[in-house]
């Protein structure tokens, strides 16, 4: 037994009851302790397609009381080594999409001046935009993990700049991360110009395309990811549209021929060893999917996203 903060056991207390927190996990009304928060953002007033992701956060908490606190397959114990906690939801204003991003990044810029480190669950793609804000200003120009099936790159939607289609531009632009140690994973579909990938390439960005991972094992590639970032910073965001909606059909903006579960646990898993300073989970639309499976591998995702983080043990 450890100090730190423990899922409730579904053995101890019924899984179809108690807190809905991440995992059951306790709910911290402070900071202070931990080394972990993981926190929702309700929000989909970013998307451009179908809403719903504003429930995202309710139903991955709902659908992570199926998990157990240790890793079978790597031996990753998070629950021994790092003091996690659920923070809840920031209180977002969904009438305003410009003021929803400023209440994000200054409620990072609390998280992050604790050395905490932040686990988001969305929420639409917008609000990846606002914590790398918050998180260059901790720790400078980021290396960036982007598994998505869009490279979310387009200069504005609508006449605005600041969408969930427009987040790594932005990024790019402001400076808040490093292009060349920029990782887009997954990406596919159709697209508006044939340069709707190629500009970002120009930048430095990296891409590895869904269609030529096809078949194959993603643990060797993301080994190769690990050592060029080497021990910079890095953020990871993981839209869960990056799956094929045979896997998580409850999102905003399917794509066929995405990845599958294999290998998204073969990626985040070959992150281990990388400095993960933050991560997010989003476009999980639960109203696209009743039966809960989207929010269920969404659930998953970020539990191996905790696996990853440094200070991690094995047992």
């Amino acid at each position: 037994m450890t100090d730190f903060n423990q899922p409730i056991s579904g053995n101890d207390l019924a899984r179809f009851s108690g807190p809905n927190t991440y995992m059951r996990l306790p709910q911290a009304t402070s900071l202070d302790g931990l080394d972990v928060a993981v926190l929702g953002v309700p929000m989909d007033i970013g998307t451009s397609w179908r809403s719903g992701t504003r429930f995202g956060p309710k139903q991955i908490r709902a659908e992570s009381a199926m998990l157990r606190p240790y890793n079978m397959a790597t031996g990753a114990a998070p629950f021994d080594s790092l003091n996690i906690a659920d923070i809840g939801d920031l209180a977002i204003n969904t009438f305003s999409l410009p003021d929803s991003l400023r209440i994000i990044e200054d409620s990072y810029d609390a998280i992050l001046s604790g050395g905490v480190i932040p686990v988001a669950m969305g929420g639409d793609h917008s609000i990846t935009l606002p914590i790398l804000r918050a998180i260059a200003k901790k720790y400078g120009p980021v290396a960036l993990v982007h598994v998505d099936a869009h490279a979310d790159v387009n200069d504005e939607m609508f006449g605005e700049r600041e969408t969930h289609g427009t987040v790594f531009r932005r990024a790019y632009e402001e400076g808040l991360i490093v292009p060349d140690k920029t990782y887009q994973i997954g990406i596919r579909g159709t697209g508006y110009a044939a340069t709707d990938f190629s500009e970002a390439q120009g930048w430095g960005f990296q891409h590895f395309p869904a269609q030529e991972l096809w078949n194959r094992s993603l643990h060797q590639m993301g080994a190769e990811i690990r050592r060029d970032i080497g021990n910079r910073p890095v953020y990871v965001s993981y839209d869960i549209d990056s799956l094929d909606p045979a896997y998580a059909p409850g999102t905003g903006t399917p794509e066929i021929g995405g990845l599958t579960t294999p290998q998204a646990l073969e990626l985040i898993r070959s992150l281990k060893g990388v400095n993960i300073v933050g991560c997010d989970l989003v476009e999980v639309s639960p109203p696209y999917d009743p039966s809960g499976n989207t929010a269920l591998v969404g659930a998953n995702l970020l539990y191996e996203l905790l696996c990853v983080l440094p200070g991690v043990a094995t047992r």
